[in-house]
């Protein structure tokens, strides 16, 4: 799990960079797209976090490791779409539809799903080489396991309103993280 966010940060880097250095057309407006993800979050507050400061949890984004490793880009591609689609899923289920206000969760969920589909275009090539020379990576699975325990946490809370204030901050932190380390690169 400890490589995750440098993973992220070099998917952002390879997909966010000049014309695209991904070797696929990413549109124009994947970073723009990305910023009013985190925008959507942050609007979606609906409680004080200190409120909730008892239902904190580490939930293993690993900041140690945001300067640390070089790793192949189709890595990268897919940890990142791991990452949108693992998030796209959390905020797209029927607990948390009953939590958010109905206007901003939907601009969420298209603004993940419009990334997704940017991201795809680059994804398959990609995955058929990394399929071949990696086979389910450690990376990927990390993200997994990452999401996991975001689910089980929700789970286990009930998806009480601060469960689901905890989790909106902890992604929101992921996303501003990596779209920061870009910006400082």
């Amino acid at each position: 799990m400890a490589p995750l966010l440098s993973l992220i940060t070099a998917v952002l880097v390879f997909s966010y960079g000049p014309g695209g250095s991904l070797g696929c057309d990413l549109s124009q407006d994947h970073i723009q797209v990305s910023k009013e993800n985190i925008a959507l979050l942050h609007r979606m507050q609906r409680i004080g976090s200190f409120r909730c400061r008892k239902d904190r949890k580490n939930f293993g984004l690993p900041r140690e490791m945001v300067y640390g490793s070089h790793i192949q880009k189709a890595q990268a591609i897919t940890v990142f779409h791991e990452m949108l689609q693992e998030t796209f899923d959390i905020f797209g289920t029927e607990h948390s539809s009953a939590a958010w206000n109905t206007t901003l969760l939907h601009g969420l969920l298209s603004g993940l799903h419009r990334q997704l589909e940017d991201l795809g275009t680059c994804l398959l090539p990609e995955i058929k080489e990394a399929e071949s020379a990696l086979g389910m990576d450690d990376s990927t699975l990390a993200v997994r396991r990452y999401f996991q325990g975001i689910r089980l946490y929700l789970k286990e809370k009930q998806y009480s309103d601060c469960a689901w204030e905890i989790v909106r901050v902890e992604i929101k932190r992921a996303f501003s993280l990596s779209r920061n380390l870009l910006e400082w690169l």
